[in-house]
């Protein structure tokens, strides 16, 4: 199911701004003084990152951050293989639990009803935000934080904006818009703009994190299908990123999104920053 969404896609109209960000005066820290952060996530949890993606992590020994939809029956089908990748160290996060998007305009046909973001509440995202939490734990075991990204980058329920209601469950909040971060020590870790590559090349890829080390920051790769599913990056496009990332990897820090977040928010408490809470 090909979902159409509203963010900035790796090409030419993205680029264009990279190419003139200027190097920040003070550099943000970074573990073991690494340059910039990159983060790997992967939303929907689609068997072809399960086949082609984790594997593929494994292999270069990175980590990413797969964003898990209970309901989805890739998730029902292959259980034991989403407990395998968190065990392998492996972030499952939360994406809902049924991924509800709005409805409204041309390319949303494929909304089901029943998960019409437009026809529920705060009150009911809440809940079934909690309810996959509870999820995750019991298929990971794990109860020390969570990260989350909004289905379709779609943020207003029916009564008013449901991403307050839920941010106190977790560490971090995955949101649309923008590539690389500006600021870390302005950023909201509960409001973290994140880039969706379709069809991108590896160069493409590449060259917004050679961006994100320019900058002493980072940049939040969301992916979904990797050589196959919707919305998808090649296998090659992908290996090339990774093959980047793994030679590189004393400069730009690849680690999960959760663990990602707490560094960031540490920093941010130690400069008294607005984001630091």
């Amino acid at each position: 199911m090909k979902r159409m969404i509203g963010w900035c896609l790796v090409g030419a109209a993205c680029l264009a701004p990279v190419a003139t960000a200027a190097e920040p005066a003070t550099r943000f820290a970074w573990p073991d003084g690494r340059r910039a952060a990159v983060s790997l996530a992967y939303d929907d949890a689609l068997d072809s990152q399960l086949d082609h993606a984790i594997p593929a992590l494994d292999r270069h020994r990175l980590k990413g951050s797969f964003y898990i939809v209970p309901a989805n029956a890739p998730v029902r089908a292959r259980m034991d293989d989403w407990r395998a990748a968190a065990r392998n160290g492996h972030e499952l996060g939360n994406h809902s639990l049924f991924h509800p998007c709005s409805a409204r305009g041309a390319g949303r046909e494929w909304v089901a009803p029943e998960r019409d973001l437009d026809a529920l509440s705060v009150a009911q995202v809440r809940e079934q935000v909690a309810l996959a939490n509870t999820f995750l734990q019991a298929l990971d075991g794990r109860s020390d934080g969570r990260t989350y990204t909004a289905p379709c980058g779609d943020q207003q329920a029916r009564d008013d904006n449901y991403i307050a209601a839920v941010a106190d469950q977790f560490v971090g909040i995955k949101l649309v818009g923008g590539t690389v971060v500006p600021d870390m020590l302005a950023l909201d870790p509960l409001a973290v703009p994140v880039h969706v590559p379709v069809g991108a090349s590896g160069a493409e890829l590449v060259a917004l994190v050679e961006e994100a080390g320019r900058r002493g920051t980072m940049v939040n790769f969301t992916f979904h299908g990797i050589g196959g599913d919707h919305l998808s990056v090649s296998t090659a496009a992908h290996e090339a990123l990774l093959a980047f990332l793994d030679a590189h990897r004393d400069t730009y820090w690849t680690a999960t999104f959760l663990e990602q977040m707490r560094w960031v928010r540490a920093q941010q408490a130690s400069a008294g920053t607005p984001g630091g809470r």
